[in-house]
Protein backbone atom coordinates (compact mmCIF):
# COMPACT_ATOMS: atom_id res chain seq x y z
CA UNK A 1 0.00 0.00 0.00
CA UNK A 2 1.18 3.47 -0.72
CA UNK A 3 -0.30 4.84 2.51
CA UNK A 4 -2.85 7.21 1.01
CA UNK A 5 -6.34 7.27 2.47
CA UNK A 6 -7.87 6.07 -0.78
CA UNK A 7 -5.94 2.81 -0.38
CA UNK A 8 -7.25 2.07 3.12
CA UNK A 9 -10.09 -0.32 3.62
CA UNK A 10 -13.26 1.36 4.89
CA UNK A 11 -13.22 -0.67 8.12
CA UNK A 12 -9.95 1.04 9.17
CA UNK A 13 -10.74 4.54 10.43
CA UNK A 14 -8.04 7.02 9.47
CA UNK A 15 -7.97 8.44 13.02
CA UNK A 16 -6.95 5.02 14.33
CA UNK A 17 -4.21 4.68 11.73
CA UNK A 18 -2.74 8.06 12.64
CA UNK A 19 -2.83 7.23 16.36
CA UNK A 20 -0.30 4.40 16.04
CA UNK A 21 3.34 4.75 17.01
CA UNK A 22 5.86 3.31 14.59
CA UNK A 23 8.45 1.06 16.23
CA UNK A 24 6.79 1.20 19.65
CA UNK A 25 8.13 -2.21 20.68
CA UNK A 26 11.30 -2.33 18.57
CA UNK A 27 13.72 -1.65 21.41
CA UNK A 28 12.09 -4.25 23.66
CA UNK A 29 12.38 -6.86 20.89
CA UNK A 30 16.05 -6.01 20.42
CA UNK A 31 16.74 -6.19 24.16
CA UNK A 32 14.59 -9.15 25.19
CA UNK A 33 14.06 -11.01 21.94
CA UNK A 34 10.75 -12.53 20.97
CA UNK A 35 8.96 -15.78 21.61
CA UNK A 36 8.62 -16.55 17.91
CA UNK A 37 10.22 -19.73 16.60
CA UNK A 38 10.13 -20.59 12.91
CA UNK A 39 9.65 -24.25 12.05
CA UNK A 40 11.17 -25.50 8.80
CA UNK A 41 8.55 -26.43 6.19
CA UNK A 42 9.54 -30.11 6.21
CA UNK A 43 8.71 -30.34 9.94
CA UNK A 44 5.22 -28.88 9.64
CA UNK A 45 3.68 -32.30 8.97
CA UNK A 46 4.94 -33.60 12.32
CA UNK A 47 4.47 -30.35 14.24
CA UNK A 48 1.39 -28.59 12.84
CA UNK A 49 0.81 -26.32 15.85
CA UNK A 50 2.39 -25.05 19.06
CA UNK A 51 0.82 -27.84 21.13
CA UNK A 52 2.61 -30.48 19.05
CA UNK A 53 5.92 -28.66 19.38
CA UNK A 54 5.48 -28.26 23.15
CA UNK A 55 4.66 -31.97 23.57
CA UNK A 56 7.73 -32.99 21.59
CA UNK A 57 10.01 -30.66 23.54
CA UNK A 58 8.65 -31.87 26.87
CA UNK A 59 9.13 -35.51 25.81
CA UNK A 60 12.67 -34.72 24.73
CA UNK A 61 13.46 -33.02 28.04
CA UNK A 62 11.92 -35.88 30.05
CA UNK A 63 14.02 -38.44 28.17
CA UNK A 64 17.14 -36.31 28.54
CA UNK A 65 16.60 -35.94 32.29
CA UNK A 66 15.96 -39.68 32.58
CA UNK A 67 19.25 -40.55 30.89
CA UNK A 68 21.23 -38.41 33.34
CA UNK A 69 20.05 -40.21 36.48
Amino acid sequence: MSGTSKDLRPEYPSALIRAGVRGKYAQRCRDEGTNIVVIDPDLLKEFPDSAAVNRALRDYLDKRKGSRS
